[in-house]
């Protein structure tokens, strides 16, 4: 097998006292679609800024290429959840300045040749001379992913990019991302929470598990559904039924080992039961006082013997 241009061995993460990762061990080859799949709050972001040089391992290692990963790199390109566009620049500027950066030794028409494939690539040509607030959500996450794109990385990171879109605005972005990876065979990084997601777009789905010590990857589950994915054909098919459902049943026992316990010690009433049948007042009010276990005086009784 080919040397991983993405390998994880051991990496923890913590945050002085809290734990977030523990022992995570990740390799990915060139082309590979992979989709790992966790809880909200279970640390895919902080794995994602680790790949991308944003963060470091407290234990462990992160290696690119071969070489440690120190900082932010444009071999490795990343989408985060918010669309992260320059406001006042239309489609077109915020692609080429991506370009630009990247790409400074080519000519300016060949700068804008590039800028203006990868618009038309995400299907947003007729909007390039748009500003982000013209556009609609998905249109802007368009955005973000032609110009992360268009800076020809190795490895796309994609930190949970269509969270914040309407369902069915999500759904058409899923095929059309999974499109464009068929034309470029980039490989790919997708942080999900969602199962019908990870399944639809990725060739391996790896669950994110959470535990007391720190989330960490569990056994991978590769997906052999043929490409292109029909969704509408695809989730109605036995196969996809099982993967979702091994998927979710592992990380739903991840999630109930991984609930903290709390011991309590229970102490009993003071006062002690009353005979409610004993007659001896007539009225409630008669009726003394209720006896309490901490007022009963130990009292010894001699026993004469026969």
């Amino acid at each position: 097998m080919s040397t991983p241009i993405l390998q994880l061995t051991g990496v923890s993460r913590s945050f002085d006292s809290l734990k977030v990762l523990r022992d995570v061990n990740l390799s990915v080859h060139e082309g590979d679609f992979v989709s790992i799949i966790g809880y909200s709050g279970s640390g895919k972001s902080t794995l994602i800024n680790i790949i991308a040089g944003l963060l470091k391992p407290t234990r462990g290692s992160a290696e690119m290429n071969g070489s440690p990963i120190t900082g932010p790199g444009p071999e490795r390109g990343i989408v985060f959840q918010n669309y992260s566009l320059l406001p006042w620049l239309t489609v077109t500027e915020n692609v080429r300045l991506a370009v630009d950066q990247i790409f400074p030794e080519l000519s300016a028409s060949e700068r804008a040749e590039r800028t203006a494939h990868y618009i038309h690539m995400v299907k947003l040509t007729p909007a390039a001379k748009k500003i982000p607030r013209e556009l609609s959500g998905g249109m802007r996450q368009r955005v973000a992913v032609a110009r992360t794109l268009a800076a020809n990385p190795r490895i796309l990171l994609l930190d949970e990019p269509l969270s914040a879109l309407d369902a069915l605005t999500r759904a058409t972005l899923q095929d059309e991302i999974a499109d464009i990876w068929q034309q470029n065979r980039t490989t790919v990084l997708w942080i999900t929470n969602d199962p019908d997601e990870a399944i639809l777009v990725a060739d391996r789905v790896i669950p994110l598990l959470p535990s007391q010590e720190g989330a960490t990857l569990g056994a991978e589950i590769p997906v052999t559904l043929p490409r292109p994915r029909d969704r509408k054909t695809i989730i109605a098919t036995p196969e996809f039924k099982d993967l979702k459902l091994s998927l979710v049943t592992t990380l739903l026992h991840a999630k109930k080992d991984s609930a903290p316990t709390l011991t309590k010690k229970l102490a009993v009433p003071d006062i002690l039961p009353e005979d409610l049948n004993d007659r001896r007042t007539s009225s409630l009010f008669d009726r003394p006082a209720p006896r309490r276990r901490s007022q009963l005086a130990k009292e010894e009784i001699p026993i004469e013997a026969p």
